[in-house]
């Protein structure tokens, strides 16, 4: 029997199933990764259709139901069990599946793994990460959406699920943990963040301290930490100032006849840094501290984008990422009661998981969680 295949919902993002389908293909084609699409037959069929049928690794899970880009998360969660995400998350939690890959309503999508798949041992609230391409090497943000209001206690978690998804899937050992802040100081920042830095200074990480939006660009920490709220206001600022950036870059290039002979010499140089800033390289966003490997593509994903989402999902699952991380949590766990004994936070975290708060109810911040265009 050969390798079990990763669920992807192929009825998510914007231009499914059609580049859901041409990047299952190619992943399977590139790095031999089995993929079940999940959704609704027919036009699935249809698709492969016009692709020259079925190829090898490919197989179909059919599922009725479409939970729509707009649809408002929590809604979509309730109103059914048959969608598309639900099913391909349903196939990982039986054990048919190895990763649940979406490229749709990450709201949703979140939602559906968290209460699908549950948390780690340990883990208070599983976060979103993203991969931010900086000068010299790429560096995982988290949180970028799921948790807008948090503990100290979380801002720790998130560094010690982020710092072993860097070294063991970024390859980078030792990674520098920074704490997202307005100022470098150990007072700057919110209450919340000074706690968190006390806190950070005793765990076994490569704590280098605050860092300020903006040493995130220029790669000063591997791993940056943050609450949903500025990490997402820091991605999606990246964001709008890279467009703004190409679109003023093209315009004066573009502006007469001889920046346009100019532009040809650069045009190698130019297309290098559009692929080291480009989404689609990177694959998507993990949804770490989760008991199974979850990943959400970008909804405006192409195939290549899928491609490399599934290729990420299928090396967090070879590097067995889950079992890491809990066995990260734990060691973390024991080294503060080791150091500190019982402290309040622990019957915080102990009530929280008995019962979830409003905000760990809510769906993620934003309904697009990607890595900086």
């Amino acid at each position: 029997m050969g390798e079990k295949p990763i669920a992807l919902d192929a009825m998510g993002g914007d231009f499914a199933p059609k580049v859901t389908c041409a990047g299952a293909v190619e992943a399977y084609r590139r790095w031999n990764i089995p993929v079940t699409l999940v959704g609704q037959q027919e036009p699935l069929m249809q698709e492969f259709a016009s692709l020259g049928g079925l190829p090898a690794g490919i197989t179909i899970t059919h599922a009725p139901e479409v939970i729509g880009m707009a649809e408002h998360a929590a809604h979509a969660f309730r109103r059914t069990r048959e969608s598309s995400m639900h099913v391909a998350c349903e196939l990982v939690k039986r054990g048919e599946a190895i990763a649940a890959v979406s490229a749709g309503n990450s709201g949703a999508f979140f939602a559906v793994a968290m209460f699908g798949f549950g948390r780690l041992p340990g883990v208070d609230r599983p976060a979103l990460a993203t991969i931010y391409p900086t000068e010299h090497h790429p560096v995982l943000v988290l949180d970028v959406g799921a948790n807008t209001e948090v503990r100290p206690v979380h801002l720790v978690q998130f560094a010690v699920l982020g710092s072993i998804y860097t070294e063991r899937i970024l390859g980078i050992a030792s990674p520098k943990v920074g704490l997202l802040s307005n100022g470098e100081e150990e007072e700057k920042g919110t209450a919340v963040v000074q706690q968190a830095n006390r806190l950070l200074r005793e765990t076994d990480l490569t704590f280098i301290g605050n860092v300020e939006g903006k040493d995130v660009p220029k790669g000063i920490a591997d791993v940056v930490v943050s609450d949903g709220f500025t990490g997402n206001v820091l991605i999606k600022t990246s964001e709008g100032v890279a467009e703004v950036l190409y679109g003023l870059i093209r315009q004066e290039l573009m502006s007469s006849l001889r920046n346009k002979l100019f532009a040809l010499g650069l045009h190698s140089a130019f297309s290098q840094i559009r692929k080291k800033m480009d989404y689609a390289e990177y694959g998507g966003a993990p949804l770490l501290g989760l008991r199974e490997v979850a990943i959400i593509a970008h909804g405006r994903s192409n195939a290549w984008a899928i491609a490399n989402a599934l290729r990420v999902a299928h090396q967090a699952w070879q590097q067995g990422i889950t079992a890491e991380l809990a066995r990260g949590i734990e060691r973390w766990e024991a080294r503060r009661v080791e150091h500190q004994g019982s402290h309040p936070a622990q019957q915080e975290r102990s009530a929280e998981r008995a019962s979830p708060s409003q905000s760990m109810m809510r769906p993620p911040l934003t309904s697009s969680i990607s890595p900086v265009m």
